[in-house]
């Protein structure tokens, strides 16, 4: 499984550590934290200078810029369950999703409540707004005189039907349908084409970071039943907000960065920079390619690339207001985009507004410079305003953004690679936050049941983290 992997030295004398976890991205701070809530020595060790992976923000010029433009879901149960995250603050896209098609638009907005909701009353009486008309910034008239591309009155009413039932459809349900891939939209049924292509593709394709939606529809359903539960949102403060809790809550000293990890073994980590550190267990929670490099047969996904755009509208600020833009109609690069600083103020200097859009698929590829330019001419389009005089703060493309899940697929991949040796993150689970979250207290459960460590911790509990 090694290869031929240097192999560790662990020499002699006591354990400096229960646990060495690699990665202090968001499952391996994640699963530290639930490690730590249990009582054991936890060191994290991390490659880069910074904590959060794939959850970075970088602060430019007093904006604050997510390197993924993926929003959250409030619905999302991992996010109160982890250790550190219960006082996160979720900023949500309080005006909805706004749908556009040429000069027609559809705004769907999410109910009023962030909490998962229970039983069927509740969730029709808060989905019962969830698509909605009205006249958007701009002036476009919506509702009676949609065009065809989005449908019409009768279309809205059912639309609004089947979100209501996919939010009351509990988890043993929606796995126990045929796994079909995501453009099948097996939990939505009963929409006219022009619907589903014109709406529900371009929305569950955002969700999913996957416009083509080769993703299985298992994975699809949950997404598209967390949005109509509960909407979207960003955490304030930027997606950095996550990591930096999880890691304020750590004993001091416990996550090294700057530390490139060589090879590893049951009982021992060799480090470029530190040496060999000895431990009881490891666990390894990076990228699926990187734990690749270290556990050599571990299989690699697909990824779906993803670029981020963030601009600073400082002359002409869009009137959109915290909604999330979607271009069903393609005219562009951008698949969606929002204006993060209505949603979220403490994302830019005050009086400015910051716009981040997010490209997908084989275009978001293309150099920056192109996709800058046209991305510009497309989104006075959807904003309604000139973007001549937009700056261009950063332009961050990740090729391996979300792991690809298309059917079938396994949202509980094992954790545990054998004893003494564990990998979580969001390519064992669902390709999402949640599944990284969730994947990270899977493996600290699996390493507690392996080290004979009961459920309540040895020491007080942990200061939430703010």
């Amino acid at each position: 499984m090694l290869g031929s992997a240097p192999r560790p030295n662990p020499g002699t004398g006591r354990d400096t550590t229960d646990v060495v976890v690699i990665g202090a991205g968001l499952a391996g701070l994640a699963a530290a934290r639930h490690l730590t809530a249990a009582g054991l020595r936890v060191t994290v060790l991390e490659a880069a200078q910074d904590v959060g992976g794939r959850m970075a923000t970088d602060e430019v010029d007093g904006y604050r810029l997510d390197r993924g433009g993926r929003p959250l879901s409030s619905d999302w149960p991992e996010l109160a369950r982890c250790p550190g995250l219960e006082q996160l603050v979720l900023r949500p896209f309080s005006a909805g999703v706004l749908v556009r098609s040429g000069d027609r638009a559809l705004r769907i907005a999410p109910p009023r409540t962030v909490r998962p909701l229970r039983g069927a009353e509740s969730a029709y009486a808060a989905v019962g707004a969830l698509a909605g008309a009205r006249r958007p910034a701009g002036g476009t008239a919506v509702g009676g005189t949609l065009g065809t591309t989005l449908g019409g009155t009768l279309d809205l009413a059912r639309l609004r039907a089947q979100l209501a039932r996919l939010a009351a459809t509990p988890d043993e349900r929606l796995r126990s349908r045929p796994e079909l891939p995501a453009a099948r939209f097996p939990a939505v049924r009963g929409l006219p084409p022009r619907t589903v292509e014109g709406v529900l593709r371009p929305l569950l394709g955002a969700l999913l970071c996957d416009p083509e939606l080769t993703t299985s529809s298992r994975v699809g359903d949950l997404a598209l039943r967390g949005f109509a539960r509960g909407g979207l949102c960003l955490p304030a403060g930027g997606a950095a907000a996550l990591p930096r809790a999880l890691a304020a809550g750590l004993p001091p000293g416990s996550v090294r960065t700057g530390v490139r990890v060589l090879s590893v073994a049951v009982d021992a980590v060799v480090t470029r920079e530190l040496g060999t550190l000895r431990c009881r267990a490891v666990l390894i929670a990076t990228g699926a390619r990187d734990a690749a490099e270290l556990l050599p047969g571990l299989r690699v996904p697909d990824f779906h690339p993803v670029t981020v755009l963030h601009h600073a509208a400082e002359d002409a600020a869009p009137p959109a207001g915290p909604v999330l833009v979607l271009d069903a109609g393609r005219s562009g690069p951008v698949a969606y985009t929002s204006v993060a600083s209505a949603v979220d103020p403490s994302r830019a200097r005050p009086g400015r507004a910051l716009v981040t859009s997010v490209v997908l698929g084989p275009a978001a590829a293309e150099p920056p410079a192109v996709l800058e330019r046209a991305a510009r001419t497309q989104l006075a389009r959807l904003y309604g305003v000139p973007t001549g005089r937009w700056r261009l703060l950063v332009a961050h493309h990740d090729p391996r953004a979300v792991p690809a899940a298309p059917a079938p697929h396994d949202p509980r991949r094992p954790v545990r690679v054998l004893y003494g040796l564990y990998v979580c993150g969001d390519h064992r689970d669902s390709p999402d936050v949640q599944g990284a979250l969730r994947s990270a207290r899977r493996a600290a459960e699996a390493l507690r049941r392996d080290f004979g460590v009961g459920t309540r911790p040895r020491h007080p509990a942990l200061p939430t983290a703010a």
